[in-house]
């Protein structure tokens, strides 16, 4: 399933943060800066010092224009310069453990990875009974919908190939807008990724990482509003949706840069 090509593939990650200083301090010093290429944090407009800790260490911080997390991801494409992204939050609930081994399997030939909380005996320390029924709920109407196999569709801690973002058209206002203006907010890419990785046939795996109890901070989730528009946009594609990955794929041109020395 892969050769000498693959294995040297680099790894972005991707490392989502608002208002987080007490999980980036514990959870940023245990990425081995060994494990990838590049790590971008991507803060939605911190006020609590995540910002700051992040530069005075090191990392290379965006801080978003927009606000919503599907922009978090948009605004940072042309800087992305690794074959395979790797996407987390430091809130603790995504164990850093498990980035060499989702990464190795994008590596080995498959096209999406996820970090799955509830395959085989992994758990979550994190859900309650609603979080837990709606992931379990929303994975159930994915795997019915559209083909999947999945114990968890939702989650935000996977590794993928960059090129997926293309040809699953997630970079794309019309994949969302309908969905965020019916129901007044605005969503992220995650559960629409594992919708089209399902009905476009591209190569899925899942590991069962679990998910620990958060370290500090407070969560960000709107429940009834994210809810209902990711329910949705799984109807939607189930009646609209494409089921032929896209063609276009463009590459960003900093990436044409970086890969041609221009």
């Amino acid at each position: 399933m892969h050769s000498d090509a693959t294995l040297d593939m680099r790894l972005t990650i991707l490392a989502l943060t608002l208002n987080e200083i007490d999980g980036v301090r514990v959870i940023l010093p245990r990425i081995d800066r060994a494990w990838y290429d590049q790590l971008i944090v991507v803060d939605g407009g911190s006020t609590d010092g995540t910002i700051e800790w992040c530069r005075e260490h090191g990392y290379e911080v965006h801080v978003q224009r927009r606000r919503g997390i599907r922009f978090a991801y948009l605004e940072v494409l042309e800087k992305i310069s690794g074959d395979v992204v790797l996407t987390l939050s430091p809130d603790g609930n995504c164990d850093p453990q498990w980035i060499p081994a989702l990464a190795d399997r994008v590596k080995q030939g498959y096209d999406l990875v996820i970090g799955s909380r509830y395959k085989a005996d992994a758990k979550s320390d994190d859900d309650d009974i609603l979080t837990g029924f709606g992931n379990w709920l929303f994975t159930r109407t994915v795997n019915v919908l559209h083909g999947g196999s999945y114990t968890d569709c939702m989650v935000i801690y996977r590794a993928f190939r960059r090129d997926l973002i293309w040809q699953l058209d997630l970079d794309q206002d019309e994949s969302y807008e309908l969905a965020e203006r019916l129901f007044g907010t605005i969503i992220s890419w995650e559960p629409l990724m594992s919708v089209r990785a399902s009905r476009r046939k591209m190569r899925v795996d899942e590991i069962a990482v679990g998910e620990p109890a958060r370290i500090g901070g407070q969560r960000k989730l709107q429940l009834f509003r994210w809810g209902a528009a990711y329910y949705f946009q799984f109807w939607h594609e189930a009646l609209y949706g494409r089921k032929a990955a896209s063609e276009r794929a463009p590459v960003p041109a900093k990436i044409k840069e970086l890969e041609t020395g221009d």
